[in-house]
């Protein structure tokens, strides 16, 4: 794990007269809406931002202003451990998985897609705002999000490699090839040609992805027909690119895929998941019977999630 480089942090301690509880409800509210860290009772912490600064400066000043003390110190962590303790203060990847479920639940019918993508909208910008060290999590809640809404409106998303909406028509009876020694995205993506694009493809299993036949699709290597682009692992871009990513039960499965592919928003599950893929991937004598063995799970998995949406 790379280490951090070390922060800045801004402390403010406050003391309110214990009357005052209009004061200490304002305050209250106002630490909550920043995201402050609270270390104990009228100690709040903030990494030191020329936003924070402003913003803790203001309720010092309205502190004092309701009669009571405020103190605003700037300060750095002792050493490494301290400043990852205070950096856990502010992991917004529980929030952001919430969001992920939330979008993943989003009803199929237009008009009521499109009311809850915008209280999903808002409710992203909220936990973004007070994300004071952005990272994989973000990102992947923030691309979900807008993958959903331009299903919900019948537009392709608009994104850095921009992923074309394609028809499975064009897309039958063709050679797909990926590299050999398939590991969760490849297993993934894989079984989502077969089970919904394309269910006659042929695979090829490639030493050496430089060497693909032109004729084939290529999937999750460099240059590839599909693969990576503006962060979402293939699995993602193939369901974005056949107009499957509004189905919930896919929707959960691509969070698996995309935490166990390149980390991000932690999945309840994957653990499970990722067990018994190595599992198979090990016992499997080549990466025909592995996709077989690994396909019956990803069925049952999206068995299991298209059951549990259907009760909802």
């Amino acid at each position: 794990m790379t280490k951090q480089p070390p922060s800045g942090w801004l402390l403010l301690i406050t003391t309110l007269p214990t009357k005052n509880a209009t004061a200490r409800m304002r305050l209250w509210r106002a630490i909550k809406s920043h995201g402050c860290a609270t270390l104990r009772d009228g100690a709040y912490l903030l990494p030191a931002q020329a936003r924070t600064e402003h913003a803790l400066a203001r309720l010092a000043a309205d502190t004092q202003e309701a009669g009571g003390s405020a103190h605003l110190l700037q300060m750095a962590s002792r050493d490494a451990a301290q400043e990852a303790a205070f950096r856990a203060l502010f992991d917004r990847s529980a929030g952001y998985r919430a969001l992920l479920d939330a979008i993943a639940a989003v009803p199929k019918r237009e008009a009521a897609a499109l009311k809850a993508l915008k209280g999903l909208r808002r409710e992203f910008e909220a936990i973004a705002t007070t994300d004071y060290f952005p990272g994989e999590a973000r990102r992947q809640a923030e691309a979900a999000l807008q993958a959903r809404e331009a299903a919900a409106t019948g537009e392709p998303a608009s994104i850095a490699g921009r992923v074309r909406r394609l028809a499975g028509t064009d897309f039958q009876g063709r050679t797909w090839a990926t590299r050999k020694h398939l590991w969760v995205d490849r297993m993934a993506s894989a079984w989502l040609i077969r089970r919904f694009i394309d269910r006659k493809a042929k695979f090829l299993w490639l030493d050496d992805p430089k060497r693909c036949p032109k004729k084939a699709l290529g999937f999750d290597f460099d240059g590839a027909a599909f693969t990576h682009i503006d962060g979402r692992v293939t699995f993602e871009v193939l369901a974005a690119s056949f107009g499957l990513a509004a189905d919930p039960a896919l929707a959960r499965i691509a969070a698996i895929v995309h935490f166990l592919d390149v980390g991000g928003v932690p999945v309840a599950e994957a653990a499970g998941i990722e067990a018994v893929l190595a599992g198979l991937r090990a016992a499997a004598p080549n990466d025909d019977k592995l996709l077989a063995e690994a396909s019956r799970v990803f069925d049952g998995l999206h068995n299991n999630y298209r059951q549990e949406s259907s009760h909802e």
